[in-house]
């Protein structure tokens, strides 16, 4: 459970057996519990420093009316929204199974936000290397579209000439030797 899990133990609990009257599945993701509708990510619930919460990953498509949800993170988080509760006595079952049972309704009708696609970047550094060295150019098409991105956005994000030109240096040994930038992470 998360940090602060245990100091809202009994909320987390009144919480549980509220979404456990749904037709929800309880499952473990990063960390925390999470409900789920046919494999889909229908609410979180959590403890944290000054509050405890329900989230619904999808609540940017619930009506909403009684003004419960909150957006986190305003400019980053597109579709998730937040209820938080201070206490125990905060807790209307009623009213979030409402709230509970339109998310749900919502994931049967498919409703979801698509990811925004990413632009294009062109490196004109890195596509000159490629003229010069047709063996570069080779290795670099046999990347997934996705890792070609991670190469070009880490290239071209650097500010300066000679930061990008150093950038390059640094990656052309692992596109040559098909090492993608980020696969030691992975």
């Amino acid at each position: 459970m998360w940090k602060y899990g245990s100091q809202w133990e009994e909320e987390l609990l009144l919480l549980k057996a509220i979404i456990d009257k749904t037709e929800l599945t309880e499952t473990i993701k990063w960390g925390g519990t999470v409900y789920v509708y046919d494999k889909k990510n229908v609410v979180g619930i959590g403890g944290f420093k000054d509050y405890f919460a329900l989230w619904f990953f999808n609540g940017v498509f619930l009506k909403d009316e009684k003004k419960k949800l909150i957006n986190a993170q305003e400019e980053v988080t597109k579709s998730l929204r937040q209820w938080r509760f201070a206490s125990k006595d905060e807790i209307n079952e009623k009213v979030i199974l409402e709230y509970i049972k339109e998310a749900i309704e919502n994931e049967k009708q498919g409703k979801v936000i698509k990811p925004s696609k990413k632009e294009a970047i062109v490196s004109e550094l890195l596509n000159k290397e490629m003229t010069q060295n047709p063996a570069l150019k080779e290795a670099f098409e046999k990347f997934s579209p996705y890792k070609q991105y991670e190469f070009l956005e880490y290239i071209e994000t650097a500010k300066q000439e000679k930061t990008k030109i150093s950038r390059i240096e640094k990656v052309l040994p692992m596109i040559l030797a098909n090492v993608g930038l980020n696969d030691k992470y992975r």
